[in-house]
């Protein structure tokens, strides 16, 4: 036999495939991560300014004006209204200038993330320093002691979408695995669900009362873990349903090659590249984090439109999961 004929039985044609398949995925997933993460600096933070009269806009437009546009200025009316807009996650900071010295005062919330916290107190040194002021950092939102760099949150939503799409990915192509039929499409949608209520409980248990790296609710914590994991591992499904075990490549590259360094996880979205800040509300991992972070840090507040994102991927992976099954288990009758 010739090298040529050994090599045609060793490596197939679709086994060639596959491995080109998984190094486009590997320089994929080299350029998101480092290109998201590799130089990481505030743009467009929303931020509020307080100070009293003309003094409001004229901050407002000296900090609008600072190279690289790394703040969004507007004008509340008084602290407590930029506390309450902090807590809502209108906005990420604000300032708040005292009219009868020199020491302001910078709001801050590092339960959305520490380094941006970091960032917008660096850049309230600078500009209250050109000024001959000084100012002082209150947290509004602190993230928890033992939540480091309140990257905890990250960490729980990747294990649950980890989950998701392991599960999802075992149940296609373990041995013995068959087409999925609709009712073995719906059976494994339903494995999928129970996997997600026992991972989503599992978790909140974990990260709550057991290792008390994360505050909030863990009946909360648990809906959210429960949908996010669904929701990655119905779109796995689906995926897999429409192209086959390239399905599994697919959802690598949604969930972890676009999903994980566009989440807001290590560096919050205005932190990151536009691309990376734009894609990252929209996937799975950047509406789980946005949201776990809600429930720890801000009360539960502004959840609504991340869930209803990890929702539209639940129904549509259920959804395409059960058409695929339909229509193929038409087009084989004897399966």
């Amino acid at each position: 036999m010739t090298f040529a004929d050994e090599l045609k039985s060793a490596v197939t044609p679709r086994a060639a495939l596959l491995v080109i398949g998984v190094l486009a995925l590997q320089l994929l997933f080299i350029t998101s991560y480092v290109g998201a993460l590799h130089h990481p600096k505030p743009t467009d933070v929303p931020f509020g300014v307080v100070a009293p009269g003309p003094a409001a806009e004229q901050t407002k437009d000296q900090l609008a004006r600072l190279p690289g546009d790394p703040l969004d200025p507007r004008v509340l009316k008084d602290e407590a209204a930029a506390r309450k807009q902090i807590m809502d996650r209108k906005i990420d900071g604000a300032l708040v200038v005292d009219p009868q010295g020199t020491n302001d005062t910078l709001l801050v919330a590092s339960g959305g993330g520490k380094a941006l916290a970091n960032a917008l107190e660096t850049i309230a040194t600078n500009v209250e320093g050109s000024q001959k002021r000084t100012v002082k950092t209150v947290d509004v939102a602190p993230a928890s002691a033992q939540d480091f760099n309140g990257l905890s949150s990250f960490y729980l939503v990747v294990g649950w979408c980890v989950g998701g799409y392991l599960c999802a990915s075992i149940m296609s192509i373990s041995a013995g695995s068959r087409p999925p039929t609709p009712q073995r499409a719906a059976i494994r949608l339903g494995a999928m669900a129970l996997l997600s209520i026992a991972g989503g409980i599992g978790g909140a248990v974990i990260v709550g009362p057991i290792l008390g790296a994360l505050p909030g609710s863990v009946l909360a914590l648990w809906g959210l873990g429960a949908l996010l994991t669904f929701a990655v591992g119905a779109i796995t499904l689906a995926l897999e349903g429409l192209t086959g075990i390239v399905g599994i490549g697919l959802a690598v590259l949604l969930i972890v090659v676009a999903g994980n360094p566009s989440a807001g996880g290590a560096f919050p979205l205005p932190m990151l590249p536009p691309f990376w800040e734009a894609i990252g509300p929209a996937l799975p991992p950047g509406a789980g984090t946005w949201v776990a972070r809600s429930i720890a840090y801000f009360k539960g507040n502004a959840t609504t439109g991340p869930l209803l994102v990890l929702s539209a991927w639940a129904v549509a992976g259920t959804v395409v999961t059960l058409v695929v099954a339909r229509l193929r288990g038409k087009s084989l009758p004897g399966v």
